[in-house]
This record gives structure tokens, C-alpha cells and sequence, in this order.
């Protein structure tokens, strides 16, 4: 259940969100009409999706900007190759610092809060850049957080202590204003009439990035024993995790250099009277101009946007916002609660719960598990979507969650009375499947959020709101859930299954929100609360 699975939003972005430019209210700044303005749909009531389709398809589609697309799409591949590297190795780099005092089953606790520090830092800051970058452009701020990330990926393998763990984690996320910016900038070189071309591209790179990254955790750490001769020197034995750690940072240090060099600045800068043709060329306001018969309208949305300020956090407080928000929280817990705990169990030994593998073997399950998750969702979950809908969909992958964590303590039976053999690996991938299956929620959740927002202008501190929650939930995660794993083996809490009764418990909670979510879109795109 991969961490940003953002990009699959980008199937209903062209349906709801970016729409033809006279389905929006235009007003002066000062009008009576704005502050009406701000809690209108994003849709008017007299625009139906199939009006919709349908005027999409007399519009041409606006060509990509294919270099700085890939440009863009490179860049996000630093995120799942940084942040999943060091799963096949840490739990084992925790073990070797011998801060556990030998007691293999604390190991969850700490491994726990190093993989949590990360989120607990980006809430603390991800609005602010995201909020910094309307103002001094995307550029500087990607900068930044790729400068931050090469450093701590670096800083990662060359620590010998628990504190220099924590402490380039924490540099990461502080730094970290990436996810969104990108996803910005992609919205501002498209238009609605190829948004979705270009977004359908980013579930498959996170999936290449999802691979990447255990692959180079798993394949390269302990190098000296490893490679014995390619890596004899003695500083590869006193730093046996550097290697893959200083691997992962080449690609924010390539990232880096690539928005230094080729990336152009999208952000609309406001004080700015004439602007450069060609930046206007890729921004979303004017290439949507393709639609003549709407580019007045649109120039005057375009004027309108720039000269009054972005709604408050209070203005968008809406129920429905606020529903959208507690799925999309509920499902960042469990997908990162899934992601700590499956590491842990695949390291930890069988007689205490796990499956005892090495951390090659499960850098290879990370990345084979990342390969059907991105392959899956690129071309399959369109398809599922029309044929059930965003709500029953959302209900049908969460309840995959059942199976999913009910599997772990059935492998480990499996495992103890046939061991690693035929049997287990059987069950595990067939767990691995369920979660593909269960990966659809995500593209559900993102199309509530994008349809509750009160308007356009709004978007954008929605989707902050619900990121800022997101990385809250994240923090959390993490570090309840390992130190619950390693609580239930210690203490031996219902015979050590606490932890998994708890995360059911959670998928409860999750398809109880999912229920009080529209069975039709339409009953929030053309609804004023």
C-alpha cells in the first residue's frame, strides 16, 4: 500500500476538478458575489458528467511538454527510492547498534520510531513550503528539498549512533516540500484536456521508484561480506550500510542538478505584468485557451485567482472536507502501519512471530510487490472505477485489508511447521496480491478529496489540510504499530496477535467513515452546504 499513491487522483482531476472554464463563477475582487464565491462547487449543478465528456471530446488535446513532463516524473522517483531503501536493512542496522541490550523482540520500538520521525517532521513544515512556493516559485523550494535529502540519506548510512538515525530523518522530512510542488507544477504545465495523460504516468514511476529503492537496500547493504572483493577496505565494514544509502542519494543529487539546469518555473507570479511566452505556454490557465469559445472567462478566472488572497483554513472546514479528510487519515494509518510492520515480520525470526528473512530476500519482496502495485493501478483501476464507483470501490479494496493482516500470523504457522518452503512463499504472495487489490482505495479516497473542496481556489488549501493530517497519521503509524508488534511478542498478548486485532480493529473504523461518504459524486459536486 504505497505511501503517496497521489498520482492515481489523476483519473478523476480531469473529471471534477478541472472543468470547463464557464461552469465557474466569475466575480470581481470586492464584489457582493465573492464571498459567495468561495463555498461554491467546484461543478455547477447544470453541468453533467456526461455535458462534460462530451465537451471534452469537441476540444483537441493539448500536446504534453514532454521534456519537462519527464523531467518531473524523474524527479519524483527520489521519494519511493529514498524513503523505501532503508526498509530491507534497518531492522537489522537497529539489532547491530545494540541499543535493544540484545532483546531481539524491542527491536520494533526503535525501528519504529526512525521510520516515523520522517512524517512527524514533514507535518511540522509541509504546509509552510507548499504555501512559500506560491510566493518565491517551485524551483527554490524542490532545491532545498532535494539538497536535504541527499544529506540525509548520506548522513543515514554514515551513523554509528540511534541519535544520528533520528536526526537525519528529521532533516529529511523538515526539508521535504517535494510531494506537493511536484504535483503542482504537473497541474500547471497540463490543462483539462491532458491532465490525466500526464498524471497516468506517475503511479508507474512510483512503482519503478517503490522498486528501486528495496532493491538497492537489499542488495547492497553489507557490501564487505557481500563483495569481499570489490569492497574489502575496512571502511565498508565499519559503515555496512552506506553503500546502499549513498546509491539512493544519487538520485535526489541527479534530481538536484536537473532542476537546476532543466527545469523551467511554472508558478504564476502575481506582481509580474508580462509574463514569458513560453512559461505561459505550460501553465494550465493558458493552455486551456485551446478552448476559444471560453477564453474570456478563463482570463477572467485567471485575474481573479491572482489578485485575491487563498481562502483561510477555517473557510474550507466544510463537513464534506472534513469527511474526506478522516478517510483519507484512516488509509494513510493503515498503509503505513502495513509498511512497518511487513519489514519487521519478514525480519524477525520464526520462533517469535516473523519469517526470519535476510535483508536481500526482502528488499526482493519490496520490489516485486511495488512492480504489480504500479502495474496494476496504471492500467486496471480506471476500469474498476466505472464499473463500481468511487464508494463501493473505496469499501471493496478496504475490505481486502481483512484477509491482508489476518495472513501474517497464518504465514508464521505455515512457516514453523513447513518453514520457508513452497507453502509459505505461497501464502505470501498471495497476500501480496490482496494488497494490490486493496491499493485501489487510494485513487477512491484522492477523488472524495478533489470533489469536496467548496471550489477551484480552494483546492489547493484542501489538499495541504489533508496532507498536514496525512503526515500526522504517518508519524503515528509507524511507531504505535512496530512497538505494538513487538509489545504483543513480549508480553505475549493474545498469544502475540494483539497487534493484527488492533489494525483490523482500525479497517473497521475505516469502512465505517468510508459509509458516510455520497453513494453518487454528483450529490457533492452540485451541493452548497
Amino acid at each position: 500500500m504505497a505511501a503517496n499513491i497521489d498520482a492515481l487522483a489523476s483519473y478523476e482531476n480531469e473529471e471534477y476538478h478541472n472543468v470547463i472554464p464557464s461552469a465557474l463563477p466569475v466575480s470581481r475582487p470586492g464584489s457582493s458575489s465573492q464571498s459567495s464565491d468561495e463555498r461554491t462547487p467546484l461543478l455547477s449543478a447544470s453541468e453533467t458528467l456526461v455535458g462534460r465528456r462530451k465537451k471534452k471530446r469537441e476540444v483537441e488535446r493539448t500536446p504534453l511538454p514532454l521534456v519537462q513532463i519527464g523531467v518531473l516524473l524523474f524527479l519524483q522517483l527520489s521519494e519511493p527510492v529514498t524513503s523505501q531503501a532503508i526498509y530491507p536493512f534497518i531492522n537489522e542496522l537497529i539489532k547491530n547498534m545494540d541499543i535493544t541490550g540484545g532483546d531481539e523482540r524491542r527491536v520494533g520500538y526503535y525501528a519504529g520510531l526512525v521510520e516515523s520521525i520522517f512524517f512527524a517532521s514533514e507535518a511540522l513544515t509541509v504546509l509552510y513550503w507548499s504555501h512559500l512556493s506560491d510566493f518565491v516559485g517551485r524551483r527554490p523550494i524542490l532545491l532545498l528539498g532535494f539538497a536535504g535529502l541527499s544529506l540525509s540519506m548520506i548522513g543515514f548510512g554514515l551513523s554509528k549512533t540511534f541519535m544520528m538515525l533520528i536526526i537525519s530523518r528529521s532533516l529529511a522530512g523538515l526539508l521535504n516540500g517535494n510531494s506537493g510542488v511536484i504535483k503542482s507544477m504537473m497541474g500547471e504545465m497540463t490543462d483539462y484536456t491532458n491532465m490525466a495523460q500526464a498524471f497516468a504516468y506517475m503511479p508507474v514511476v512510483w512503482s519503478v521508484g517503490a522498486t528501486i529503492g528495496p532493491f538497492i537496500g537489499g542488495q547492497l547493504s553489507r557490501p564487505a561480506d557481500r563483495f569481499p572483493h570489490l569492497f574489502s577496505a575496512h571502511f565498508w565494514k565499519m559503515y555496512p550500510y552506506f553503500l546502499p544509502c549513498v546509491v539512493a542519494a544519487i538520485f535526489p543529487i541527479s534530481a538536484f542538478i536537473l532542476v537546476l539546469i532543466y527545469l523551467k518555473e511554472t508558478a504564476f507570479n502575481p506582481n509580474t505584468k508580462n509574463r514569458d511566452e513560453s512559461s505561459c505556454a505550460t501553465s494550465v490557465s493558458e493552455t486551456a485557451t485551446i478552448a476559444s469559445s471560453h477564453l474570456e472567462e478563463q482570463s477572467s478566472i485567471e485575474e481573479l485567482d491572482a489578485e485575491t488572497p487563498p481562502p483561510t483554513i477555517r473557510s474550507i472546514l466544510t463537513r464534506r472536507v472534513l469527511l474526506a479528510v478522516l478517510n483519507y487519515a484512516l488509509l494513510s494509518f493503515l498503509d503505513i502501519a502495513f509498511l512497518a510492520v511487513q519489514p519487521l515480520f519478514y525480519a524477525t525470526s520464526i520462533p517469535l512471530g516473523g519469517l526470519g528473512l535476510s535483508p536481500a530476500t526482502i528488499g526482493l519482496c519490496l520490489g516485486i510487490y511495488g512492480i504489480l502495485m504500479g502495474t496494476f493501478q496504471a492500467f486496471f483501476f480506471a476500469k474498476f472505477h466505472d464499473w463500481l464507483g468511487s464508494k463501493k470501490l473505496l469499501m471493496l479494496a478496504l475490505s481486502f485489508n481483512f484477509p491482508i493482516f489476518a495472513l501474517f500470523p497464518v504465514i508464521n504457522l505455515l512457516a514453523r511447521k513447513y518453514g520457508t518452503g513452497y507453502v509459505t512463499w505461497a501464502a505470501l504472495g498471495f497476500q501480496l496480491c490482496l494488497c494490490v487489490f486493496s491499493d485501489m482505495s487510494w485513487g477512491c479516497a484522492f477523488i472524495f478529496l478533489t470533489i469536496s473542496s467548496p471550489n477551484k481556489r480552494s483546492l489547493g488549501a484542501t489538499n495541504g489540510l489533508a496532507a498536514t493530517v496525512s503526515a500526522a497519521m504517518r508519524s503515528i503509524g509507524p511507531a504505535a504499530t512496530t512497538s505494538l508488534f513487538a509489545a504483543s511478542i513480549q508480553h505475549n498478548l493474545y498469544h502475540g496477535l494483539l497487534v493484527y486485532v488492533v489494525l483490523v480493529g482500525t479497517v473497521v473504523a475505516a469502512l465505517l467513515a468510508a459509509s458516510l461518504l455520497p453513494a453518487k459524486e454528483e450529490e457533492w459536486e452540485n451541493r452548497v452546504e
